[in-house]
């Protein structure tokens, strides 16, 4: 595992700091807010074509083929590739995966049945959705959406 101090060195242990020193959660969100939004101001502008690939992701919830994300910003799927993963420091591949899986455990924790949210999500079948369930939560579909609702 990766920890703050490795992606962001002084800065996230002056967060650290200074989370530990709010006294309410209202200060440590404002002091969270406050750190990202000064991180996303520092960092170099995304290119349109990167930025119109990613807007389609989130659309289209995952569900797109990085071919057609390619053809569509008139790029080569393999500059789409390096661009976007420079850009974002994800995979065009590993995003669609990402947001496809947000959505379907979102759905899961709404209490929706795991062969209708492997449908609606443009899973293969059920399995499909277990195996990224477990790669990408630690928990079956089913125990995704038990923690789900012990935690509300």
């Amino acid at each position: 595992m990766t920890s703050l101090d490795d992606l962001w060195g002084p800065q996230a242990r002056r967060l650290g700091e200074q989370l530990t020193d709010a006294g309410t959660w209202s200060e440590r969100l404002a002091l969270t807010d406050e750190f990202l939004a000064g991180r996303a101001a520092a960092a170099p502008a995304m290119s349109p074509e990167v930025a119109v690939a990613w807007d389609t992701i989130v659309a289209r919830r995952g569900r797109v083929r990085v071919t057609d994300l390619a053809r569509s910003c008139g790029w080569s799927r393999k500059r789409l590739w390096s661009r976007f993963g420079a850009q974002i420091g994800l995979t065009p591949k590993r995003a669609t995966m990402l947001v496809r899986f947000d959505h379907a455990a979102r759905a899961l924790c709404a209490g929706q049945s795991v062969g209708d949210v492997a449908l609606a999500c443009g899973y293969a079948d059920q399995s499909h959705l277990h195996r990224d369930a477990l790669a990408l939560a630690g928990f079956t579909p089913g125990a995704l959406a038990e923690v789900a609702t012990s935690a509300g």
